[in-house]
């Protein structure tokens, strides 16, 4: 897969079918709009590409706005290679970029820059200078410039459609599992296990301790069923965020307790899925009612990953 940034660095391809987005979460709507490209390219003997954004819009037009994603920039491209794109195109996400008026953005970016020939977008799709620019606009240009529009329709899942917006609410709200049904996948946090005060193995429950990425969507705090990924091997686990107020609150973090293996995993770099809530956050008396509290976290942690599909590690 190419990987272009900016339309001076992008080399014409043949027949190329086009989607537009930002594309956080890769969900299976996302997904589905990915295959219908892949498809089409693969018919017209085309080009499958992705037009995507650097810096995300809304830093740029909201900086305000604490803007936290559902996957890292690698995940997102590993995302796309895996769909059978061809080529990723970034665009610089500018003052200037977003002052073009919805003609000048179909004039200068999809037909001078791209020469698209098949565009697939969502049918809510907006686009130009205060997103004034509409599917129909699209359908009105895009015979003279040489490329038909396809508008796809939103997934539902559960009865609701499935958007980045929805799958950010379920996480930070604690329904894991409600985000794994429009992810197609299971929600993961990943990052360097640090040395942490020792008090999970003074009770017991040795733990391996992640800072929480600043960057990220956070599941609610609170103790989950989870799977741990680390060196091809996947492990059940059960896991902890929050900041730990039995002891005193402190620094939020994700505390991870592997349930049948105990390894050595400081300065590894591991990856947690996230697979069911079990409880919100408490606060207990003492070390003793804390530690027959996980006792019964570990039970239900079991129960909840038994009826669950082997996992594939690098997945």
């Amino acid at each position: 897969m190419k990987i272009t940034r900016g339309l001076a660095a992008h080399q014409r391809v043949p027949h190329p079918v086009l989607t537009i987005g930002n594309f956080d979460g890769q969900h299976l709507g996302h997904r589905a709009l990915l295959r219908d490209v892949v498809r089409r390219a693969d018919e017209a003997g085309g080009t499958p590409m992705v037009l995507t954004f650097d810096p995300h819009p809304v830093k740029v037009l909201a900086p305000q706005v604490n803007l936290r994603f559902l996957t890292t920039p690698d995940e997102k491209l590993a995302c796309f290679r895996d769909a059978g794109v061809a080529e990723v195109l970034f665009l610089e996400f500018t003052a200037s970029l977003a002052s073009l008026t919805p003609d000048q953005f179909m004039q200068q970016v999809l037909r001078d820059g791209i020469g698209v020939r098949d565009l697939f977008v969502g049918e809510h799709f907006a686009f130009g200078k205060g997103r004034a620019g509409r599917i129909a606009d699209l359908f009105r240009f895009g015979p003279n410039a040489g490329f038909q529009v396809h508008p796809v329709q939103p997934l539902r899942v559960d009865g609701e459609v499935v958007s980045s917006t929805r799958v950010r609410h379920l996480i930070k709200s604690g329904d894991v599992r409600g985000a794994s049904r429009c992810l197609g996948r299971y929600y993961a946090l990943g990052g360097q296990v640090m040395p942490g005060q020792q008090r999970g193995r003074q009770m017991g429950w040795p733990t391996a301790n992640l800072k929480l990425p600043p960057d990220r969507v956070i599941p609610a705090d609170g103790v989950y069923a989870t799977r741990t990924l680390w060196e091809a091997r996947a492990f059940e686990s059960v896991s902890y965020i929050g900041t730990r107020p039995t002891f005193g609150a402190g620094e939020r973090l994700l505390e991870v307790s592997l349930l049948d293996a105990r390894e050595n995993l400081y300065d590894q770099t591991i990856r947690v899925e996230f697979v069911e809530r079990l409880r919100g956050d408490e606060t207990f008396h003492n070390a003793e009612e804390l530690s027959a509290r996980i006792e019964r976290d570990v039970q239900q942690a079991r129960q909840a990953l038994k009826a669950e599909p082997q996992p594939v590690p690098g997945a």
